[in-house]
């Protein structure tokens, strides 16, 4: 352990999440590890000497806070923070109630926000630590029908986390966000991915987006999960990580396209759009 890092990775038991504790705890790093069923966690995991199974509430405060407790005190510090945890969320705004964007606001922002609250003392404490947040190529490019409650808050993750890295650099801390296309895990399952109890049939962009995401791309995704994580470990591993970390071919391609979108309104509407100064 002396020359391992000590890694806290919210949302364990399964996805992106487990395949990163999975390979972690191979190669030799101490992981405290959360999901809400501590039973499905230690079931997905198995036994092992440098692993710290811990149910959390990522909405409780309190919860979250025992949590990195019992980190610190089994490990004695924390290097490396993944706030993985969350789901997606399929409906058109019209659709989804007040209640279900809540919701889904308050586990995919509000959960990683308690979270980083809890563990930066101690990171602050050491001088050192890197705090990953999981966001989505949907954090870049908003261009889904029926996934604007999703993308708003995985632009929320990467905003936040974009002040963050700037609030905690002169500690020694560094943050990156991650923005990943579509890899093969259970994201698009039932169990991941709520959906409107409102329909609206009119919304035919969206519907054929739930049943292309539902029916054809679930399971065919080109994102390989166990590359997705060396990538996020060897960005933990860099003198110099990148605070923006996309992945997948996917991912890069829709960025350069949202990016080329906004490099043509700049231009188009320059002229008109800088000439609102005092004069």
């Amino acid at each position: 352990m002396e020359n391992q890092k000590v890694w806290f990775v919210t949302g364990a038991s399964k996805g992106l999440g487990l395949t990163l504790v999975k390979k972690l705890l191979s190669i030799g790093n101490g992981v405290a590890a959360s999901s809400r069923s501590l039973t499905d966690l230690q079931k997905a995991v198995g036994d092992h000497p440098n692993f710290l199974p811990l149910s959390v509430n990522l909405t409780d405060e309190n919860s979250v806070e025992t949590a990195v407790r019992e980190t610190i005190s089994r490990f004695g510090q924390i290097d490396v923070v993944v706030n993985n945890a969350g789901y997606g969320m399929l409906g058109a705004l019209e659709e989804l109630s007040d209640k279900e964007a809540r919701e889904n606001f308050d586990v995919n922002v509000f959960g990683s926000l308690n979270i980083i609250r809890k563990v930066l003392p101690q990171l602050r404490k050491q001088q050192s630590g890197h705090i990953f947040n999981i966001s989505s190529i949907g954090g870049f490019s908003g261009n889904f029908p029926g996934f604007g409650i999703y993308c708003a808050t995985k632009f929320a993750v990467s905003g936040f986390t974009e002040s963050l890295a700037a609030e905690v650099k002169s500690f020694g801390i560094k943050a990156t966000v991650v923005e990943p296309g579509y890899f093969r895990t259970d994201f698009l399952s039932s169990g991941s991915l709520a959906v409107p109890h409102s329909v609206i049939e009119e919304y035919k962009e969206v519907r054929e987006s739930q049943d292309a995401h539902q029916n054809h791309i679930n399971n065919e995704q080109p994102g390989d999960p166990e590359k997705a994580v060396d990538v996020i470990i060897a960005a933990a591993a860099s003198e110099n990580p990148p605070l923006h970390l996309l992945l997948g071919a996917d991912a890069y391609q829709l960025a350069k396209d949202k990016i080329a979108a906004i490099q043509q309104d700049l231009a188009d509407w320059e002229a008109l759009a800088t000439n609102t100064h005092f004069v």
